[in-house]
C-alpha cells in the first residue's frame, strides 16, 4: 500500500456553454462542480511543512473556473470534467487521480441533483 493525499473542493459554480439541445447550444449553463485529487503524499506533515509538499486549493478552484476555455462550447459535460481533469494533471505531476463530478443546475426541476462523476487516472 501507498500513502495518498485527496484534497477536494466541493460545490463551485460556474458558468460553461454546454448541451446539445437548440436551447442550450448559444447561452451558458449554471454548472456546480465538485474535485477530489488524489496527490502522491510526503511520509509526514509537520507543523512547518511548507505548501510546496502539498497543492493549494485555489489550484484545483482554478481547474474548474478560470482554466475553462472562454467561447469553447462542451456538447457533453463529460467534456468539461475531462478539461478539468487533464488541466489539473499538467499542473502537477504529483495528481494521481482526479473525480470531477457535475451537477447540471438548469435542468433540475424539484432540487434533484442530474449530472456526471468522471474518474481518470494518470497515464
Amino acid at each position: 500500500m501507498h500513502d495518498s493525499l485527496t484534497l477536494q473542493v466541493h460545490d463551485l459554480e460556474a458558468m460553461v456553454l454546454t448541451g446539445i439541445y437548440s436551447e442550450e447550444t448559444h447561452l451558458a449553463q449554471p454548472l456546480r462542480i465538485s474535485l477530489d485529487v488524489e496527490m502522491d503524499c510526503p511520509p509526514h506533515f509537520t507543523p512547518d511543512t511548507p505548501l510546496s509538499a502539498s497543492k493549494s486549493y485555489m489550484d484545483l478552484r482554478h481547474a474548474a473556473t478560470e482554466a475553462l476555455p472562454q467561447g469553447v462550447h462542451f456538447t457533453l459535460i463529460e467534456g468539461v470534467a475531462d478539461h478539468i481533469a487533464e488541466t489539473l494533471f499538467l499542473q502537477d505531476p504529483r495528481v494521481k487521480r482526479v473525480q470531477v463530478k457535475i451537477i447540471k443546475l438548469a435542468i433540475a426541476e424539484a432540487g434533484e441533483s442530474i449530472g456526471i462523476t468522471l474518474v481518470r487516472h494518470r497515464r
